[in-house]
């Protein structure tokens, strides 16, 4: 009497492989799309922080006819993460003011500044970024953006 033979279960290396090298061109495609999309929701942070600040300094300059900041000063924020922010580069005056945000290194955002003034100019600044174009007139939102 014969004994069936059995087939043997499971994958071969050879079919391991390929899905091992299928799953790395995908990778290799999709996670630096992942980064830039990452960087669009940080990049989010830096517009509504600048935009809250503009709002504050001018509700500061309605009550007090200057930018100059008293107490409680309006340049405070509290909350922010992807960037650390100054409005005072060049110096606060009575009727004009610069307020800037600066990537955060250890939030991979180096490379990314913003500002806005008094007369809601607003500019990005991309340093090291390829693909990213600097404005004077916008916030540059994503890569290959431009005004």
């Amino acid at each position: 009497m014969r004994r069936p033979t059995q087939r043997p279960t499971g994958f071969s290396l050879i079919e391991l492989l390929v899905t091992v090298a299928i799953i790395g061109v995908i990778a290799a495609i999709a996670l630096p799309s992942y980064s830039d999309y990452v960087r669009r929701g940080k990049i989010t942070e830096a517009h509504a922080s600048l935009s809250d600040l503009r709002l504050r300094a001018e509700k500061w300059f309605a009550d007090n006819r200057t930018y100059v900041p008293g107490a409680p000063d309006w340049r405070t924020l509290s909350g922010t993460r992807y960037f650390t922010y100054t409005c005072n580069t060049p110096a606060i005056t009575a009727t004009a003011f610069t307020c800037t945000a600066t990537g955060v290194a250890n939030e991979n955002m180096t490379g990314f500044q913003y500002t806005i003034n008094e007369s809601n100019v607003r500019t990005s600044t991309f340093t090291g970024l390829a693909g990213w174009n600097n404005s004077t007139t916008c916030w540059v939102k994503k890569k290959g953006e431009s005004c």
